[in-house]
């Protein structure tokens, strides 16, 4: 029985596709939020999606074989990291953030916050790229994905192909989250990392899976997470004092010395608090 590889290797180029290491060194001293290391990530990225473009309506045959979508953990598996994905990462996020802010965590406050944001940016610019590029889903006629027309994406679900925003969403969460956590947890690296953008690849798989993105749309929706999220980070580092942290980051709940929550909360940002002595 012969079996053709092509499109298994393809959907592994997806798999390995834009991953943390490859942005995450930073020669700057400066920390600077732009530098040459994100120029290298973007070249890297249009030569795996252009390698990948031309065999896209192979890749969406192939994930639609028979066989494949009967096979019922693919089927599971497809549903579960895509619900995770998206809303699940929202809910999470904002899960983290609600929680560090009643317990006074102010670490898991940050993680949930810088989170959401990068599910923001990146979700905002995918929505522009969708609407404007109208690209048809491999449903629409899986024998033309260059099927693209312009501005047609703010007009109908059927052309908002490109790029994957469930990707997006799985790649800005992971790259803010294992960014954020290697600063506090450097020897748990080597686990979340690989943890959290190999999940996010699975939702890529998952989109394939399901017939609503090409393969090129989910390699060019992991690039614009992951840089989504990284840059987001880079952002809080670059500039301490910023006013999302100043605003949001001081807010609390206020715990008596029972641990039972007060209803009052403090928006007040952190440059201006005072502390007040009791008398």
């Amino acid at each position: 029985m012969s079996v053709n590889v092509r499109p298994v290797l393809c959907a592994l180029l997806v798999i390995a596709g834009p991953f943390r290491p490859l942005v995450a060194q930073d020669p700057d001293p400066e920390r600077k939020m732009f530098t040459s290391t994100d120029v290298v990530f973007l070249v890297s990225v249009s030569a795996m999606a252009s390698a990948i473009a031309p065999v896209d309506r192979e890749l969406a045959t192939w994930t639609q074989d028979s066989l494949l979508q009967r096979n019922i953990v693919a089927r599971r598996g497809a549903i579960f990291v895509r619900e995770v994905a998206t809303p699940g990462s929202f809910i999470i996020g904002s899960g983290l953030y609600i929680y560090g802010r009643v317990a006074g965590n102010e670490r898991m406050a940050e993680l949930g916050l810088h989170g959401l944001e990068a599910l923001v940016v990146g979700g905002s610019l995918t929505y522009l790229i969708k609407g404007t590029l109208g690209r048809a889903r491999p449903y629409m006629g899986v024998d033309n994905p260059t099927n693209f027309g312009f501005l047609r994406g703010f007009r109908s679900e059927d052309y908002r192909s490109f790029p994957s925003g469930h990707t997006v969403a799985a790649f800005a969460a992971a790259a803010a989250v294992s960014e954020t956590t290697d600063r506090w947890w450097p020897r748990a690296t080597w686990l979340i990392g690989p943890l959290l953008y190999g999940g996010a690849a699975a939702t890529g798989l998952s989109r394939m899976y399901d017939n609503k993105h090409w393969a090129s749309d989910t390699v060019i929706g992991a690039a614009i997470g992951t840089f989504a999220g990284l840059k987001v980070i880079r952002y809080h580092e670059t500039e301490p004092d910023n006013w999302i942290d100043d605003v949001f980051l001081s807010v609390s709940l206020p715990l008596d010395e029972r641990g039972a929550g007060t209803a009052s909360l403090s928006f007040v940002p952190r440059g201006a608090m005072t502390p007040i002595t009791p008398p």
